[in-house]
């Protein structure tokens, strides 16, 4: 059997003052006298008392963690080294203001369930579109909000980037160099956008659609696939690409699907870009990675500028309404060629 735990009542029977006085010692000193605080704090060291850091939160109002919510699992999320790299910047500020990084998945499926057990002080929700529910109940729990890539509901603030213009750019870029029987890889619309209007998948799509235009050509000219954003989807999906047939290149919502397509057609024994080209989204900053032609986007910027803007709305600054655009570029790389028709 383990010692028993010294607990705040032990403390304030061995040293006369009362539960609430030995609180007031260790968390707000200076409403009590010196005396006590020292007396208090002399017979805590004595009894060898740790205190229960949960409790300590409580008593204070708050969790000393931020939440980053994430619109799928942990497991498929963290294959993104994209949004790894969203995280590592938002860590290294609440590092900076002395609080923890939590991870909130969806909670069975739900948003809102996860919403109401997090255990935090704020939340970042990235690429989530959350509906009245879910911002309610933020509301109610006075959790602080920032949104990275979201839809900007219900004037919570946000870091973006203009999606529609990205996709847009990304897409010309593809027909400029003579692309015409196309396959774009989307992300799951169940977890990036559900049926809300002005999603992070339907800005993009809004996009392709004004590029395709200008070519003369439809959504309905496209092959169009959705799934995770990880390296084995895109390798899956691309065998279903290349099983199809006729395409010349590959558009992907996001970097770590384009290098599993890029796998994927090494393996089927074709070349890129010779036989398929590939265009992804993202910038991801690895030896691999540099390789591919894509949209390039700041993630530590993402990451940085969201976390700096939460922990201003808990030092106390009204940030509502409040919106940051991270710039973006096309990067040309080794895996888009000008196609010829043969």
């Amino acid at each position: 059997m383990g010692r028993k735990r010294v607990t705040i009542q032990d403390i304030a029977d061995r040293t006369g003052y009362s539960k609430t006085a030995v609180s007031f010692a260790f968390n707000s000193p200076s409403r009590i006298s010196k005396e006590a605080v020292e007396k208090i704090l002399a017979v805590a060291r004595e009894m060898d008392y740790i205190p229960d850091p949960m409790a300590r939160n409580f008593s204070l109002g708050h969790h000393m963690a931020i939440g980053f919510m994430i619109p799928q699992s942990v497991s498929v999320t963290l294959e993104n080294p994209y949004i790894q790299s969203v995280m590592r910047s938002i860590a290294s500020v609440c590092e900076d203001h002395g609080y923890m990084l939590t991870v909130i998945p969806p909670l069975h499926s739900s948003i809102e369930e996860a919403v109401k057990s997090a255990t935090v002080d704020g939340v970042i929700a990235m690429g989530l579109s959350m509906d009245r529910s879910v911002t309610d109940i933020l509301r109610r729990r006075g959790l602080r909000t920032v949104s990275i890539d979201g839809t900007g509901d219900a004037g919570l603030p946000s870091v973006y980037i203009d999606d529609r213009a990205a996709a847009r750019e990304q897409m010309r870029t593809v027909l400029a160099m003579g692309h015409r029987r196309i396959a774009v890889i989307a992300l799951p619309s169940a977890a990036y956008g559900g049926k809300r209007h002005g999603t992070l998948i339907e800005r993009r799509m809004e996009g392709y659609e004004e590029a395709l235009r200008e070519y003369s050509m439809t959504l309905s000219d496209i092959l169009l696939i959705q799934t995770d954003a990880t390296f084995g989807s895109g390798y899956e999906a691309a065998g279903r690409i290349i099983a199809e047939g006729g395409i010349s290149c590959i558009v992907t919502m996001s970097d770590i699907v384009a290098l599993g397509a890029w796998r994927a057609i090494r393996d089927k024994g074709l070349r890129v870009p010779d036989e398929i080209s590939i265009m992804g989204f993202d910038g991801i900053d690895d030896h691999a990675s540099k390789e591919l032609s894509t949209v390039m986007q700041s993630a530590d910027d993402k990451g940085r500028i969201s976390a700096q803007m939460l922990f201003s709305m808990i030092d106390g600054k009204d940030e509502e309404g409040t919106s940051v655009k991270v710039p973006f570029s096309i990067r040309e790389g080794m895996t888009m060629r000008v196609f010829n028709g043969y």
